[in-house]
């Protein structure tokens, strides 16, 4: 199956996120993970097959229980998702972003550390 353009839905990022941690996942190990959101295992299992279908993910079926692997690039998609909210929600400016998002939760010591260190890393290259 080829990987279209389909951009991942809200329920279709959860399960994504849980592939992208544990790398290849049966339904029943994303439902397992997922079991705090109220939905039902056919709900997961219909979800991963529409997935299936728009690309999103594959199927190995050479077993019993068919096992899922993530086609997306975490990193990939992370951005492209960045860049959409950036361009939609906050007029294109990534600083605007950043601000919304330290000023609405805390970070911790190692996280402000974190963005620092990238902050002097994008500094040096201008």
């Amino acid at each position: 199956m080829s990987i279209n353009n389909s951009k991942p839905t809200e329920s279709e990022l959860e399960i994504l996120q849980v592939l992208w941690q544990k790398e290849r996942c049966t339904v029943r190990d994303v439902h397992e993970t997922l079991a705090k959101k109220d939905a039902g295992y056919t709900t997961t299992l219909k979800l991963m097959q529409i997935m299936h279908e728009k690309g999103l993910v594959e199927r190995d079926t050479t077993a019993k229980t068919h096992v899922y692997k993530a086609l997306l690039n975490q990193e990939k998609t992370q951005q492209q998702l960045v860049n959409k909210m950036i361009d939609n929600v906050f007029n294109g400016s990534a600083a605007r972003l950043v601000m919304q998002a330290l000023g609405n939760q805390s970070a911790s010591k190692e996280e402000i550390e974190l963005i620092k260190d990238y902050l002097e890393k994008i500094e040096g290259k201008y």
